[in-house]
């Protein structure tokens, strides 16, 4: 269940940094920024987004803007599988994770 984000990455014109351009409005017209010596609060997309890239330990920062995610690298890191966390961001049953049983939800 659920529906792949549609990611591009391209670098940025600043060395160290990162841009996703995805096919999904994570703030609206808002901007959104997100340090790694800074706890997330809230669990809206872009609050869960900005906390799975900041978990890989390489990336020191994260900016969304609607559909625009700027990535600024730790030092000596790479890009490398942060775009697939974004592809699957909404994806939320995945090979090998059991399918939940109505039968076990209370009613």
């Amino acid at each position: 269940m659920g529906e792949p984000v549609s990611v591009i990455e391209t670098p940025s014109a600043q060395h160290g940094r990162v841009r996703f351009e995805t096919n999904r409005s994570f703030t609206g017209m808002g901007h959104e920024r997100y340090r790694r010596d800074e706890p997330i609060i809230g669990d809206r997309p872009p609050d869960v987004a900005a906390g799975l890239l900041l978990e890989t330990g390489k990336v020191d920062s994260v900016h969304i803007y609607a559909q625009t995610i700027t990535v600024e690298l730790a030092a000596g890191a790479d890009s490398s599988g942060l775009k697939e966390i974004l592809e699957d961001l909404y994806i939320h049953y995945k090979p090998g994770v059991p399918i939940p049983d109505p039968e076990n939800f209370a009613g």
